[in-house]
């Protein structure tokens, strides 16, 4: 039986660089959204049938992102690898717009922090949706699926 969804997230150590207390917050959220409400179905047909549920690691070296699939039991099924530099404008935009946003919440009024909410929700959006573009054929995720991972993209992308 069919059960198309992540149960487990670990992001390579390696790939990720310092991270602030507002990042590292970001993280375990998205992780924690992630792994309670996805869908994530390789569209590989593997030779036993099985159809999830999967466990993922997510690393990222030299410019590429590389999705780890296992089975429930750690199992390796498959790496997908993932050229980035498509990302790398949305990913600097949503820095900057995040950068804003953590400084609208600790000194701005309440509508600035909306409207640079908005900004920062929109461009997440648009990225989510180029994610599931570049996953197409791989990957079949949904539109939440894919702002969590994007997010988790993010966290892997942070440099000292």
């Amino acid at each position: 039986m069919a059960d198309p969804r992540i149960i487990h997230v670990e992001l390579d150590e390696k790939s990720i660089g310092w991270r602030s207390a507002d990042v590292e917050q970001e993280r375990r959220i998205a992780i924690f959204d992630l792994v309670e409400d996805n869908h994530f179905a390789p569209q590989r047909a593997y030779p036993d049938g099985y159809a999830g549920p999967y466990r993922i690691r997510l690393e990222t070296e030299e410019g590429r992102l590389g999705i780890h699939i296992a089975r429930e039991d750690g199992s390796h099924l498959e790496t997908l690898v993932l050229a980035l530099g498509r990302f790398r404008r949305p990913i600097k935009d949503y820095f900057a717009i995040c950068d804003s946003y953590y400084q609208a919440i600790r000194q701005a009024t309440p509508q600035q922090i909306e409207t640079v909410d908005m900004a920062r929700r929109g461009i997440h959006n648009e990225a989510a949706e180029l994610l599931r573009e570049r996953l197409a054929g791989k990957i079949e995720v949904d539109f939440d699926t894919a702002r969590r991972l994007f997010t988790l993209l993010c966290v892997l992308h942070l440099r000292n």
